[in-house]
């Protein structure tokens, strides 16, 4: 396309008015089917691509789906939770005829500073959040500019924030109360960050299935770090330091699950006879681990398809209550826990 090319030579080409142009660009039912072909073709002729921007002033919508990526971007791209939380937000925005922008960390402004500006920008519709803190300031800029937005977890709190979520606490709770059922007693607890919600509604479900069967949480079993593989591995190695060490270990996400298991086999630890060890998420590498790993299956992809309808929902219906939706756990039982099955099945509990 020349430098120079613009609306009007479109229109000049097409024999319209830019008005018109300016309208089939913005589906304009009231234009003709022979019209827009029309633009369409001398837009072709011309290699003509309309600017997104001036579209969405024309439409007053960008027809874009903003995800803010969190500041700790190092966790996002190593943990394969978040790509494929991605690639289920993608496949609805397609659908729906939507763009995604990814915001990232950016030099100066923090995660809050970053929300405003794309609201005010009015560069997307909406914007989906990827974790649930504590303490979240974006919940605030979120009810204060009366952003379209998704919480891809559980808030704090729930009022006027839409949000997509598990059951964490009862999935690890239930994950806990297997490993229980194959007789272990001490069992260690690796999680992530107790800023995110998320950990600590996995630490209730653990606990939760302990108390149960009157064991008391004893803390000298728990670690917390971030969602990378080195952190599991550090875990695991303070847990196996143990003078009374864990028999096994709830891993609060496949990849601190993957640390977990490479330090125990590096100490010369064998799963699962020595040490029984389960994941959460069911990431694809889950079952090419050695030995393959029980883990719980969060449904990562319908976790992202939901929150892209939920949020494309509420652009639709702006002044609607803020939706909420669970998603469906499952138990996948594999060979690290110590659960005997036949070779190349699993079960899902």
């Amino acid at each position: 396309m020349s430098m120079g090319t613009n609306i009007k030579d479109v229109a000049h080409r097409a024999g319209v008015s830019p008005s018109t142009v300016s309208r089939v660009l913005a589906h304009n039912p009231r234009i003709s089917r022979e019209t827009s072909e029309r633009v369409m073709a001398a837009m072709k002729d011309l290699d003509y691509h309309p600017n997104a921007v001036a579209r969405s002033l024309v439409k007053k919508s960008s027809e874009t789906i903003g995800i803010l990526i969190p500041s700790e971007i190092g966790q996002f791209l190593q943990n394969p939770f978040f790509p494929e939380v991605l690639r289920g937000i993608a496949n609805i925005a397609q659908q729906a005829g939507y763009d995604i922008f990814l915001s990232t960390a950016l030099q100066g402004l923090d995660d809050g500073e970053r929300l405003t500006q794309m609201a005010r920008s009015k560069r997307v519709d909406g914007v989906i959040l990827m974790t649930a803190r504590v303490q979240d300031p974006l919940l605030d800029v979120i009810r204060e500019n009366g952003i379209a937005s998704v919480l891809i977890g559980r808030p704090a709190e729930a009022e006027g924030v839409a949000w997509v979520n598990n059951d964490n606490r009862k999935a690890a709770y239930d994950v806990t109360a297997h490993l229980l059922s194959l007789g272990h007693r001490r069992i260690g607890f690796i999680g992530g960050s107790q800023e995110l919600i998320v950990t600590l509604d996995r630490l209730a479900g653990y606990s939760d299935a302990l108390q149960e069967h009157h064991l008391v949480v004893d803390p000298s079993l728990l670690y917390f770090g971030a969602f990378q593989e080195e952190a599991g591995c550090d875990g695991m190695v303070r847990l196996l330091a143990l003078a009374d060490r864990p028999s096994a270990v709830v891993a609060s996400d496949d990849v601190l699950a993957f640390g977990a298991m490479r330090a125990a086999g590096e100490l010369g630890y064998r799963i699962p006879e020595d040490m029984a060890i389960t994941g959460f998420n069911d990431i694809p590498l889950a079952k090419l681990a050695n030995p393959p790993m029980t883990t719980m299956n969060v449904h990562i992809y319908e976790l992202g398809q939901a929150a892209a309808r939920l949020l494309l929902a509420q652009i639709a219906h702006p002044d609607a209550p803020a939706p909420n939706q669970l998603i469906e756990h499952e138990l996948v039982v594999r060979r690290s826990c110590g659960a005997w099955i036949p070779f190349g099945q699993e079960i899902g509990v």
